[in-house]
């Protein structure tokens, strides 16, 4: 029985909380996988190794920004053509995935580990942190093939119909990390190495799973060797939508840098430990958040390619209304509760003031961050991939980097000190990008009036197509259409001739 046929005619409503709530467990489990760790580290090593870890942040972006490309491009393509009964095509997209995100993750490997020293270094390192960063950051690469597989894997399992197993798979690897650190961190006495590879080993032993799920021919899609060859128009289908999320973590990776050095030069080295602390805690809610925009992706993936439009918006409306719940509930704990929360990773007074000085301050406008996450990810989720890609840019590029570099110069004048500047450029630019998912959604919600039908060039990426390399038609009619007469440069995506249009 095809597990898919569900999401065209289940209740939105149920079906959302089906795929959604095991997502949420599992990327609420991810994100105090990630906390475990930090609690570890910064209670059994101390306040350096903290903010040691807190350097490796924008690596760490940068790493998955190349396994999102790979795991939600291929996810979200599955959807679709599971939704257009493509079953064959869907199989090769499989397939490629698995090869991809071995070849990408081997050369980032090598690539990284060769410059690690002046890397780290570039990313705020300083004498106190760098051996803490570069310990944790070299065993965390040596399994980063893995490390890609397993995300990737986990994202294919959703949009194959078992949202539960992949929930499984995550849950297994939080238990296993957090019985694994205090073993290797304490009694074996390898400290922040320790937390590393036990991350690793939690990766590898919840991938062996995912491989046996996808070895059985019964699945939707399963590993079949015909299909791991890489074909450039199943590559050029995943790379298209998977840029977005490409872009989104690339562009972390710059910011968290802008961070982490702005934090040193206005804070020193405890500064960069406190926004280490306050990210994992932000990163907490945003999971959630995330893991309903996971449960949305297959159900709005499925239904667009469907074309089954009120189906479409029901899922995003709901969505929207959770996220902003979960967002407005952490909002809340954080202002009230900033410092017990902050003690679970430190002991140290001054490293405590200054977290949850900051975190009040980064998570003032979080009841609206929800809307601008759902918003992003439902354009990825249809295939419109060159509106989420402008979301992206504008938030962290255009917004967020301005922020980061003028509001500290502007601070001391207001009576505030210039890490501060750094902690309200966070909110600033999170306000700024919701205005803008606004306008983009209710641009996104008239045309949905009219005719739903994918068109053939953004979704039908055929490896006959002698038009694999062109953009998706609508990533084209956006920058074309929407974005050319305010920004100049995206003129470039306007199409040359008449056939481009179709």
């Amino acid at each position: 029985m095809d597990r898919t046929l569900e999401l065209g005619t289940k209740p939105i409503g149920s079906l959302l909380m089906q795929y959604a709530v095991p997502a949420i467990i599992a990327m609420t489990a991810s994100s105090l996988y990630n906390m475990v760790d930090s609690v570890f580290i910064g209670q059994g090593v101390g306040p350096m190794a903290i903010a040691g870890l807190a350097i490796t942040f924008p690596l760490m972006n940068l790493s998955a920004a190349f396994g999102a490309m790979v795991g939600v491009g291929t996810s979200t393509m599955i959807s679709v053509r599971l939704g257009q009964k493509n079953r064959e095509e869907a199989q090769h997209y499989f397939g490629n995935c698995l090869t991809l995100n071995v070849l990408i993750g081997f050369f980032f490997m090598v690539a990284v580990l060769a410059f690690l020293n002046p890397i780290l270094r570039f990313f705020g390192a300083s004498d106190q942190t760098l051996p803490y960063a570069r310990e944790y950051m070299e065993w965390i690469l040596y399994g980063n093939i893995f490390t890609h597989l397993y995300f990737g894997l986990n994202a294919v399992l959703r949009s194959a119909g078992h949202p539960r197993t992949a929930m499984s798979a995550t849950i297994l690897t939080v238990l296993l990390n957090t019985a694994l650190d205090p073993i290797f961190i304490y009694a074996l006495d390898m400290g922040i190495k320790g937390a590393a590879i036990a991350t690793v080993i939690s990766q590898c032993v919840s991938l062996c799973w995912q491989l046996w799920i996808f070895s059985r021919p019964v699945e939707v899609v399963f590993i079949r060797r015909d299909t791991l060859s890489l074909k450039l128009p199943i590559v050029a289908g995943i790379l298209s939508i998977g840029l977005s999320p490409f872009l989104m973590n690339a562009c972390s990776c710059l910011v968290v840098l802008l961070i982490n050095r702005g934090m040193v030069e206005y804070g020193g080295d405890l500064a960069v430990g406190a926004y280490g602390i306050v990210n994992r805690v932000l990163f907490l809610f945003a999971m959630i958040v995330m893991g309903f925009n996971q449960g949305m992706q297959p159900i709005a993936g499925y239904n667009y390619g469907a074309q089954l439009q009120d189906r479409v918006k029901e899922v995003l409306y709901k969505t929207i209304g959770y996220a902003t719940i979960v967002m407005t509930t952490g909002f809340l704990l954080c202002e009230f509760f900033a410092e017990f929360i902050v003690k679970f990773f430190t002991t140290d007074e001054e490293l405590i003031a200054i977290a949850a000085h900051g975190m009040r301050i980064d998570m003032a406008l979080f009841p609206i961050i929800g809307f601008q996450m759902v918003t992003g990810n439902f354009f990825q989720s249809i295939g419109q991939a060159g509106k989420s890609i402008y979301m992206s840019l504008t938030r962290q590029l255009i917004f967020l980097v301005p922020a980061l570099l003028i509001l500290p110069q502007i601070t001391p004048s207001l009576g505030l000190s210039q890490l501060d500047g750094i902690w309200l450029s966070l909110p600033v630019s999170d306000f700024l990008a919701s205005l803008n998912a606004a306008i983009l959604l209710y641009l996104q919600i008239k045309e949905f009036k009219g005719d739903l039908t994918p068109q053939p060039s953004s979704l039908n990426l055929h490896p006959s197509s002698s038009h694999w390399l062109r953009l998706p038609h609508r990533i084209r009619y956006f920058a074309a259409n929407r974005v050319a007469p305010y920004l100049p440069f995206f003129s470039m995506f306007q199409p040359e001739d008449e056939e481009a249009r179709c």
